[in-house]
């Protein structure tokens, strides 16, 4: 479970967002850190019985993502992040970037999301193309009344403005083939996070995401 000095430090931090706080704070930091990688560890095993095409070797350190931001091209020069993120990849065949499984953890902004945020490039046609083709296995996921109870309408997300090239205007799928990201995303409350069947709850949320992820892994292999 995530532990409430964990959300604590999170909340103090983004408070006193600078170094001389942070480095009075260190060890703070280093406990939380080491409580959502104990957590990240519990929850790829309760994945993996979900999802085989989760590792269950994978690095729960390495899952774990470093609080310090990357301020180089960012207005925004506060140097740490205010959040703890997991990221937890399916396998690959080729080992390149495909779905995966997140989980943020933040005071007052904590969620679970899965999917595949802005692909690439080529990624990104080969899933167009897969969705052309294979639109009603799409929506036979993201138009389940449970998958829009627990994620909202997966089609209210960024998408292009304009129609994408190949595609006509008429397309019966074309909001779907519009958009630039496959991502469903599911708020979780700070009362929620400090549960102590945390793993579980997120692995629950998380097979809803499973069908989801394996239509984009499919549509790029």
């Amino acid at each position: 479970m995530i532990k409430k000095e964990t959300l604590d430090f999170l909340k103090e931090l983004a408070q006193n967002n600078n170094r001389d706080w942070f480095m009075a704070n260190k060890a703070r930091h280093d406990q939380g850190r080491e409580n959502v990688i104990a957590f990240a560890a519990s929850l790829i095993k309760e994945l993996a019985g979900i999802d085989p095409g989760v590792n269950t070797d994978a690095d729960p350190k390495k899952c774990v993502l470093r609080i310090y931001r990357d301020v180089r091209f960012s207005p925004d020069k506060t140097p740490y992040k205010k959040n703890f993120g997991i990221t937890i990849p399916r396998q690959h065949p080729n080992g390149s970037r495909g779905s995966e499984y997140y989980v943020q953890i933040e005071p007052g902004n904590s969620f679970i999301a899965g999917g595949y945020w802005m692909p690439e490039a080529n990624h990104l046609k080969a899933i167009r193309q897969e969705i052309d083709y294979n639109a009603h296995e799409l929506k036979e996921i993201v138009d389940a009344p449970e998958f829009i109870k627990l994620f909202g309408h997966f089609r209210d997300q960024e998408k292009l403005k304009t129609n994408p090239r190949d595609y006509a205007a008429d397309n019966e799928n074309i909001e779907l083939l519009k958009l630039k990201s496959f991502v469903a995303w599911r708020k979780l409350t700070d009362s929620e996070v400090i549960k102590k069947d945390i793993v579980a709850n997120v692995a629950a949320v998380c097979s809803h995401i499973y069908p989801l992820n394996v239509f984009l892994n499919n549509a790029i292999v």
